[in-house]
């Protein structure tokens, strides 16, 4: 059975359509693995959410920031509202439905079979495999609390910047939600650096890839990531990048995982907006 796992879309729908012909993708036999961030900044995340939404059993999806941005606003964030092309979603006749799917999907999946794990950005030094899933069925359990929206108001913020298994409440919750949907260099000690977003090697000394802080306590775990387009297609110290920039007019990226070596398939994309990357 073939599965791949597919890099951030952000509404490229039309470049989704692309990739899976030339996988020559069959939902019958097939399985695909979404990293996250399938909505927004791209020209039609109506159809991305929609068509995803469709595949039923056979795609699993994890929630990127931008699904979470989504989220929020429909929840009535209108603070964090700015900068959205999300209002051909939240028109639809089929939004409330969309939404409910969307909010009842995980922040993590990981398959013993195949030894690997996907996350939209990543995962800070601190934890290992066993906490990171049980940090991510804490935060699926809030989204899907009858008042998840008090949490889709309340989740935005850089702070607390780095774990503790003291956090409570919203405290702990923002810390899971920046982890594993906006993570991307730390400190050694697995401070969070949230506002850098460029290359390896452009960030402010002291700060790593979260992937090659020594210690990591996931190091030994198979983990594949979207979220960091500055970064492109990426591999090595047992993790793999995909989101590979398609919004930006990078490439769309399929991992293939059910074979070994892990191999990427790719298509060029024609881009929709000028790198300024998020």
């Amino acid at each position: 059975m073939p599965i791949y796992a597919i890099g951030d879309l952000q509404g490229c729908h039309a470049e989704l359509e692309r990739l899976l012909d030339r996988l020559d993708f069959d939902p019958g036999v097939d399985r695909l693995w979404f990293a996250g961030d399938l909505v927004n900044r791209g020209p039609d995340s109506l159809a991305v959410l929609r068509q995803v939404r469709a595949l039923g059993d056979s795609a699993i999806v994890v929630l990127g920031n931008h699904d979470l941005h989504l989220l929020a606003v429909a929840a009535g964030n209108a603070k964090h509202s700015k900068k959205s092309t999300l209002g051909a979603i939240l028109r639809a006749p089929d939004r409330d439905e969309l939404l409910e799917w969307l909010r009842h999907q995980p922040l993590l999946h990981h398959d013993p079979d195949l030894g690997l794990t996907l996350v939209h950005a990543g995962l800070p030094p601190q934890w290992d495999l066993a906490q990171a899933r049980a940090c991510a069925g804490e935060l699926e359990t809030r989204l899907r609390a009858d008042d998840y929206g008090d949490f889709m108001h309340a989740m935005y913020g850089n702070e607390p910047a780095r774990w503790s298994p003291d956090l409570r409440g919203i405290e702990r919750q923002r810390f899971i939600t920046n982890a594993l949907t906006r993570l991307r260099f730390c400190t050694p000690d697995g401070t969070l650096a949230l506002k850098e977003k460029g290359e390896i090697g452009s960030q402010a000394p002291g700060l790593l890839p979260w992937f090659q802080v020594p210690g990591r306590r996931t190091r030994a775990d198979r983990v594949i990531f979207g979220h960091w387009s500055a970064l492109g297609y990426w591999s090595g110290e047992n993790v793999w990048a995909i989101d590979s920039g398609c919004l930006w007019g990078g490439a769309l990226t399929a991992l293939r995982l059910d074979r070994e070596p892990l191999e990427p398939i790719q298509i060029d994309c024609a881009g929709y907006l000028h790198p300024g990357r998020d």
